[in-house]
């Protein structure tokens, strides 16, 4: 790999995909009236669920896509009825109020700290879903007479089904309680967070990681630094692969496990490792441990005697990711049309946050 071309098309590397991404829906919102149920609950005609919707929350639940409700009514006549319907546990942050729709998903995406262009909006209103349309343009806008067809749209079918797509409604709860106690704790960020007694461990991708790590190539958009996605075989190619490091993160709390949140695929070759690819997951970001992962690769790099590079490519949605690099001592040594190298000189390395023990199962050794 070249510097003055950071982005190499030798297998088993491979450039983003040209064009616009296929965005696949993370979170999908429904209204009430006459789309989750049938009828107008003011009216009083609320007394059935629309047919198959029982199934299709179930089942999109299932593919860990989040669900929540944006509704026109009053809170504490509709959600007893949503409780009633068994429908309840599905539904994360919901907004049930006089406001307005698009005021509405706008607080959800943010509490849910999903991006506008992964959530679907579902009204059987067209003046709800122009609203909408209008002041969120990058929300897909769905009419509640069009659910029949849901599950077979191809962004409500991730390609990878994982332990953590299907715990992920449970995970995001969790997050929700993490947040609550915030709220709660009198004292500094930092304070707080020593008393989740988090614990990451990082360690070489095994064979039953792999669909997980598949799945956040394919669905992080945001904290991740090239955009370069990876089947499964790849994967397990580079997992076996000498010639390069292909790494897992977990992070677990008092509250329970968060499940792998980070990947990291190095090209180890030579007396210069280079970081092909490093994401982290949104849900864990809040919690300060961002920085853990790359820091857990400079001193790696650092031990091993190598210089350490990171190819960057920039997106209108991973600035984070380059600040990152750049928080954490990185120096842009090239950029062309593919992206950007940097380096870092290894002299100096930030230490890891107090509040977080970090295991690392390549040597079994844990720091703090």
């Amino acid at each position: 790999m070249h510097s003055n071309d950071p982005i190499s098309n030798s297998d088993p590397a491979r450039r983003p995909e040209d064009g616009p991404a296929r965005k696949m829906i993370k979170c999908v919102i429904w209204d009430l009236d006459d789309t989750i149920w049938q009828g107008t609950l003011l009216n009083g005609e609320a007394r059935e669920l629309t047919r198959g919707v029982s199934d299709i929350v179930r089942e999109l639940d299932a593919r860990g896509i989040l669900q929540s409700v944006a509704s026109k009514n009053d809170h504490d006549a509709a959600w007893p009825l949503v409780e009633a319907f068994g429908l309840s546990e599905f539904f994360l942050h919901p907004q049930i109020s006089w406001s307005g729709k698009a005021g509405s998903v706008r607080l959800i995406a943010e509490g849910l700290g999903i991006a506008l262009d992964a959530i679907a909006f579902i009204d059987d209103q067209a003046a709800e879903r122009d609203e909408v349309a209008f002041y969120l343009p990058q929300v897909r806008v769905i009419d509640a007479l069009d659910i029949a067809g849901l599950l077979d749209r191809a962004e409500f079918q991730p390609g990878v089904i994982t332990a953590e797509t299907r715990t992920r409604r449970a995970m995001y709860r969790t997050d929700i309680a993490r947040s609550e106690a915030e709220k709660q704790f009198r004292g500094t960020r930092d304070a707080f967070l020593a008393t989740l007694d988090m614990r990451m461990s990082i360690r070489p991708a095994m064979d039953g990681d792999l669909r997980r790590a598949e799945e956040l190539t394919l669905r992080t958009n945001q904290l991740n630094t090239t955009g370069l996605t990876f089947s499964y075989d790849e994967l397990e190619e580079l997992a076996r692969s000498p010639k390069h490091l292909l790494l897992v993160a977990r992070l677990d709390d008092r509250y329970g496990s968060s499940g792998i949140i980070g990947l990291a695929l190095v090209e180890t070759a030579g007396t210069a490792w280079t970081i092909q690819l490093l994401i982290m997951s949104c849900r864990v970001i809040t919690r300060g441990v961002g920085t853990v992962l790359l820091g857990h690769l400079l001193r790696r790099a650092a031990d091993a005697g190598a210089r350490l590079r990171a190819l960057f490519v920039h997106t209108d949605r991973n600035r984070q990711m380059y600040v990152t690099y750049k928080f954490a001592g990185f120096r842009e040594v090239s950029e062309d049309a593919g992206g950007a190298l940097l380096e870092h000189s290894l002299e100096r390395i930030h230490p890891l946050p107090a509040y977080v023990t970090v295991v690392s199962e390549l040597d079994e050794e844990a720091v703090s």
